[in-house]
């Protein structure tokens, strides 16, 4: 397996490395590199694939520099590597929301996270960073989101999860290619709020849709995320 490295937004770099066997056409895992002065890496990937994406990091910037590490929810994929990069970059700091430091990370982190309330900010230098709180959506109950304000860059986490290795971004549809993968996958928390909730995230209308799984995209990127929370409403036989 290699990493690439794509900057889908201005001083915002993609990390993907693809497992072929992991999906029918293989599977990406992607993390997020913001350039500021306080560098901040989206997803860590799991521990093995660790001197993979630290690598990857290297080539962008030195890895001591890197001071924040968020991703969407906890689980291996997204956050496996913290205490890894905690270790290599000594004044970096977890950054999540409170319900999940409380339940998890407050045990897990090797350094003790930094708690953000839903809508608060941090000022990067350079680049700003919204959290923002969905809970159970796509999945897990500490779940949230990003938004980088400069660039209106949305990190969607596993939303838009699917599945193939293609390009860092993609001008095509991503909502057909997701509702695949939820065929395959099963993995997101359909429940009445769902919807409401991908429709909040629209209302910030995001000029890119950073993937976790899949390729990015800079285009169509509100109608995408209304389509896809119209395309859940109906699978909860809400519309």
């Amino acid at each position: 397996m290699k990493t690439s490295t794509h900057e889908i937004a201005n001083r915002i770099y993609r990390l993907s490395t693809c497992v072929p066997d992991a999906a029918p056409g293989g599977f990406t895992f992607n993390q997020f590199l913001i350039d500021a002065d306080e560098p901040l890496l989206f997803h860590t990937g799991p521990r093995r694939m660790f001197p993979l994406v630290s690598e990857a990091v290297a080539r962008i910037i030195p890895l001591e520099r890197l001071r924040w590490i968020a991703f969407g929810h906890v689980e291996s994929d997204e956050c496996g590597a913290m205490n890894e990069f905690l270790a290599a970059a000594p004044r970096a700091e977890v950054a999540h929301g409170a319900l999940g430091c409380m339940v998890s990370l407050d045990d897990l982190c090797d350094r003790p996270p930094r708690k953000l309330a839903d809508g608060e900010v941090i000022d990067l230098g350079g680049k700003r960073v919204r959290h923002i709180d969905t809970p159970h959506v796509p999945h897990n109950w500490e779940a949230r989101v990003l938004f980088e304000e400069t660039t209106g860059t949305l990190f969607c986490g596993d939303l838009f999860t699917h599945a193939g290795d293609g390009p860092a971004i993609t001008d095509t549809d991503i909502v057909g290619p997701a509702l695949a993968a939820e065929e395959l996958f099963h993995a997101t928390a359909l429940s009445p709020v769902t919807g409401h909730t991908i429709r909040r995230l629209a209302a910030l209308e995001p000029r890119a849709l950073a993937l976790m799984h899949g390729s990015s995209t800079r285009t169509r990127c509100r109608e995408s995320l209304v389509q896809l929370a119209d395309a859940y409403d109906r699978l909860t036989g809400r519309l």
